[in-house]
């Protein structure tokens, strides 16, 4: 008959409880007779000495003047006494008493009687000190039997009870450690792992389960492993097939694949990548520690073959049934792209400086036909005149800006870099735009509160920069109001900012105002370059750029500077 493991539990702790109420009980039983022993020395004995010594204390008051009370207090405790006779001869030495004081109470000379009840009282004393004593050495040989055989018991209980803490985990553990080995053996794909345990409780049933799935999945193993090889082949050759360099990640970081393309660019082998945790080869390679580790799809730059080629970044994410299986990142080849873009630039650079030259001739003529010396206009002519000059003056000014774009998109940006009076650089960018501001009734201030410095900075362009935020200042901000200009350290840096109280900037736009050809929906002026300009420069030189707006209320433009070291 088989015992099953839960009635095996079971049964281990009704034994270890049963030894726990053994000891238990042992304990009790000793324990309640001592203390019955004890209570009957006090009930006995005790209290009897108590009679017989209060008796004789009244005897000693006997003679006194209240003699009265003396012998109602003795007649009680000689009741008392009499109702506590528990020792041999101590009910004879109590009647004789008895006797005694009856005789006392009757007669007139008292001195003989009081002699003799005295003698009474202490041979009743002496019979109850003397089972005292017995009863205590009784006790006392009882409790020592009583501890010899508890601490036998105990230590009985204890020993089985330890045996059987040391033997019984056994019981479960073996088996459990063997299906342990059993589980990682099959984890580790070794499917001819078996478990053998002769046993007809849960884990038999369990061991031969587990013997029954490895060898199922043993058949299964070499059933496929001719299919599984099949599909692997097709995959790589699908994977080889992509024009764009791909390496595949899993969810634990183990490199997957990576495609001839891949290998060519990071200079590697199969071997020096596949199956390889990312982490061993982001050591051993620098552009694949890049390509993990950049999050940002900025193009970048590699040298392959000693041609620069141009790449994007795209990392597609894998997903089996709404979990993530693992990455793939791709490259995507974007140098025929590049060049069209630095021929664009160049073009655009071209063409603006050559149209610069006759828009300047033209605007020169302009400024002949406005000298009456030549000739006198009449009011419509000047009208025309004054169109002619505005026109001229937006286009050189998109020029201009189409020229600074051009010379930012091909990475050369000229610097003049010098240490620079932050106070005098903003003196000088308000001063430049006072007659536009005072045109339209509007007071450009700066703090005087505020603590200038000197910066280590390009003077022309930063200048270049606080007027266009002066310039979009004024133009959206209604008649008759002020611009605020402030200068304030900010760490190592120091601060410059303008603000206005237009209209404001919707949030939705401020991620974007900086952006290239980017113009808030509404406005009516302007290329969407002068502040995409702005950022080029001032990140160029070590700075940050900004905005904060709200709709309503106004928005504030600022720009940091390195300070003077």
């Amino acid at each position: 008959m088989s015992v099953k493991l839960k009635t095996k539990v079971a049964l281990g702790g009704i034994f270890l409880f049963a030894l726990l109420m053994l000891v238990g009980a042992v304990s009790f039983f000793y324990l309640n007779r001592i203390t019955d022993e004890a209570r009957g020395i006090i009930k006995d004995n005790y209290e009897t000495l108590n009679y017989s010594r209060d008796m004789l204390k009244d005897m000693d008051e006997l003679n006194g003047p209240d003699s009265l009370s003396a012998i109602l207090r003795f007649e009680k405790n000689l009741r008392l006494q009499e109702d506590n006779i528990t020792e041999p001869g101590e009910g004879e030495r109590t009647v004789s008493l008895r006797q005694h004081f009856n005789l006392l109470k009757q007669v007139e000379s008292t001195d003989s009687i009081q002699s003799l009840m005295r003698k009474d009282i202490s041979s009743i004393m002496e019979l109850n000190l003397r089972a005292l004593n017995n009863k205590n050495l009784a006790a006392q040989a009882s409790a020592d039997n009583a501890k010899t055989i508890i601490t036998v018991i105990l230590t009985i209980c204890l020993l089985l009870g330890v045996t059987f803490i040391v033997n019984f985990p056994s019981l479960v553990a073996d088996p459990v450690a063997r299906l342990t080995e059993g589980i990682k053996g099959v984890g580790a794909r070794n499917y001819s792992e078996r478990i053998h345990l002769n046993r007809k409780d849960e884990f038999g049933e369990l061991a031969n389960a587990f013997n029954t799935m490895a060898e199922r999945l043993d058949e299964y193993e070499h059933s496929n492993l001719a299919k599984i090889l099949f599909e692997k082949q097709r995959a790589e050759a699908v994977i080889n097939s992509l024009k764009d360099a791909s390496i595949g990640i899993d969810n634990k970081g183990m490199v997957l694949f990576a495609n001839q393309e891949a290998l060519q660019l990071l200079s590697l082998s199969n071997a020096d990548i596949l199956g390889r945790s990312q982490e061993e080869v982001k050591k051993q390679n620098d552009l694949f520690r890049f390509l993990v580790n950049e999050q940002n799809n900025i193009p970048f730059k590699i040298v392959v073959e000693g041609k620069e080629n141009y790449f994007t970044k795209e990392i597609m994410e894998l997903t089996h049934q709404d979990q993530k299986t693992g990455v793939v990142i791709v490259l995507k080849n974007i140098t025929p792209f590049k060049e069209l873009d630095v021929a664009k630039t160049n073009f655009i650079a071209t063409v603006s400086h050559e149209l610069k030259t006759p828009l300047a001739s033209s605007d020169f003529s302009l400024k002949l036909l406005e000298d009456e010396r030549i000739g006198t206009l009449t009011h419509e002519q000047k009208e025309l005149v004054q169109n002619l000059k505005e026109d001229n003056k937006r286009l050189l000014r998109i020029l201009s800006e189409l020229l600074d774009m051009s010379q930012v998109e091909s990475g050369k940006i000229q610097l003049t870099l010098q240490d620079t009076s932050a106070t005098l650089l903003v003196e000088k960018a308000i001063a430049a735009v006072s007659a536009v501001a005072r045109e339209k009734k509007i007071v450009v201030h700066m703090k005087k509160d505020e603590v200038g410095g000197e910066v280590y900075a390009d003077a022309e362009k930063c200048a270049w920069v606080l007027n266009n935020f002066l310039t979009n200042a004024i133009r959206y901000s209604p008649e008759g109001q002020v611009i605020d200009v402030s200068i304030r350290p900010s760490g190592n840096q120091l601060e410059f900012s303008v603000r206005d109280f237009g209209k404001g900037i919707d949030p939705q736009y401020k991620e974007k105002i900086f952006d290239r050809y980017f113009r808030v929906p509404g406005s009516k002026e302007g290329t969407g370059l002068g502040l995409a300009i702005c950022k080029e420069f001032i990140e160029a030189q070590g700075g940050k750029i900004g905005v904060e707006s709200t709709p309503g209320e106004g928005s504030l433009f600022y720009f940091t500077l390195p300070l003077k070291e």
